[in-house]
């Protein structure tokens, strides 16, 4: 293969990395090992469409990456086909980036290239590295990387950012209220790829990712990663929220981990009963999971830490029991494994049964601080909403528990966005007491947003609190 003097600028950028023609067969070679991996084994059809968006690449046929030529020249549609009712393209490109994720994160840590494809995109990210041959320390783009730094990304906007990370086995489910009863609701199986509506235009880098690689500057990161083991995103369950709506309840942990999911079913009628089995097929994640989820990941990976994502429902309890580090996503309402920790929150979600929505309960209330925090704003509505962002222990492990998590969908959303807003991050934390020192500190932040139809705005810090007896509590 040869490609000619390119016109195109991402071209351009791709002849940076491929240099010669055994530059290219190298690369044929990595997407080979990748194909014939254990992560795409499985999955002929992901393959091909990898095989396919990466040859359309060193090609420079990027006219020939868009959804709808896609669908026709791999998947055979023909050219009036609608690309809104058929989504094999996105649905298989979702399952490209799950499957990337795993290979990279499992079998992919000493490759020479390593290949993304950018959410809402089909063209790809190919980044190379090299290794210097005096003493055999990773290089990107210049810069050494110690093995115990941490990266940080510039701040994305979640829901269009170029992070590609992809995800486990998990549906993805709009959090969007208003199912009735016996009216089963619409599954989007793999709506994350719609979550980047805007895709930045891709670069192809001569380096592994779009991260900056800093040294310990970072202080939820250098903490939360401070132990060697893998990190475990553990994302939520939309649809325990929506029966609890109709039992009326929220349901305990331990009925979760027992799988008891509809503890009296003889309170609902059969029609809703029978909903409710229906849901509970499959693992699913809430929609607003995904980008945060894609986040942590990017940033295990660049911390040179194993990730992996799970939906909440396909987890047991002697799974926690584990060195790993942990980023439960989701309040105790849609992800019941977060209650597990709540024990050492000063700001704990509760459910009321009356209103039928979660709220904030100070537990340590401060000076000009309140005792509990109540959304004006069920989710989907306008108003005023609340978040939390915790790093704690994981009781009788070495590894750390990171919870994010709203009142509402909206809520979390916002939470998720925070964490990415590294200078704003590490200034609150600063201002709350958290030294970056040896000791590993716990705390939580407590965020105050506004919600217009589903969107958050107007993120505000209400409180930071240190906990477990950290100075300055």
């Amino acid at each position: 293969m040869h490609i000619t003097a390119p016109t195109d600028p991402r071209a351009s950028e791709i002849g940076k990395i491929l240099e010669t023609e055994k530059d290219i067969e190298h690369l044929q070679q990595h997407l080979r090992e990748v194909i014939e991996g254990a992560a795409f084994k499985a999955s002929q059809r992901s393959g091909q469409f990898l095989k396919y968006i990466v040859d359309q690449a060193i090609a420079g046929h990027f006219e020939s990456l868009k959804e709808r030529v896609i669908g026709i020249e791999l998947f055979g549609r023909s050219p009036s086909y609608d690309t809104g009712e058929d989504a094999i393209v996105r649905v298989t490109a979702s399952d490209v980036r799950k499957r990337l994720l795993q290979h990279y994160g499992r079998d992919g840590a000493a490759s020479e290239f390593r290949i993304s494809l950018p959410l809402g995109a089909y063209i790809p990210e190919i980044a190379r590295r090299t290794r210097s041959s005096a003493n055999g320390s990773l290089h990107l783009s210049g810069t050494e990387v110690e093995p115990d730094q941490v990266a940080e990304m510039p701040h994305p906007e979640l829901l269009h950012g170029s992070v590609h990370v992809p995800l486990h086995d998990v549906a993805v489910e709009s959090s969007r209220p208003g199912v009735r009863a016996g009216i089963p609701r619409l599954f989007f199986i793999a709506a994350f790829c719609a979550l980047a509506l805007i895709a930045p235009a891709v670069i192809v880098w001569n380096r592994f990712s779009v991260v900056e690689v800093v040294p310990r500057s970072s202080l939820l990161w250098s903490a939360f990663f401070r132990s060697p083991h893998s990190t475990q995103i553990i994302t939520s369950d939309p649809n325990i929220a929506e029966i609890d709506g109709f039992t009326g309840g929220q349901l305990s942990v331990s009925d979760y981990a027992n799988h008891n999911y509809v503890p009296d079913p003889s309170k609902l009628t059969p029609e809703v009963a029978d909903w409710c089995r229906n849901i509970l097929r499959g693992d699913k994640a809430a929609a607003v999971d995904m980008p945060i989820a894609v986040y942590i990941g990017q940033m295990a990976l660049a911390s040179s830490r194993n990730v992996s994502v799970h939906a909440a429902r396909s987890i047991q309890i002697q799974d926690l029991a584990s060195e790993d580090n942990f980023a439960f996503l989701g309040s105790p309402r849609s992800n019941p494994w977060s209650a597990l920790f709540s024990d050492q929150l000063d700001f704990r979600f509760e459910f009321d049964p009356k209103a039928k929505t979660e709220f904030i309960r100070n537990e340590r209330p401060r000076p000009q601080e309140a005792s509990t925090y109540v959304p004006t704003a069920p989710g989907w509505q306008t108003g005023r909403t609340f978040a939390t962002v915790a790093l704690v222990k994981n009781p009788d492990q070495v590894g750390r528990v990171l919870l994010i998590a709203g009142a509402t969908g909206e809520g979390t959303a916002a939470a998720g966005r925070f964490i990415t807003d590294a200078p704003r991050l590490n200034a609150t934390l600063k201002k709350c007491g958290v030294k970056n020192s040896g000791e590993v500190q716990q705390w939580q932040l407590l965020l105050q947003l506004n919600a217009m139809a589903g969107a958050p705005s107007n993120v505000d810090v209400v409180a930071c609190h240190l906990l477990d007896g950290s100075q300055n509590r």
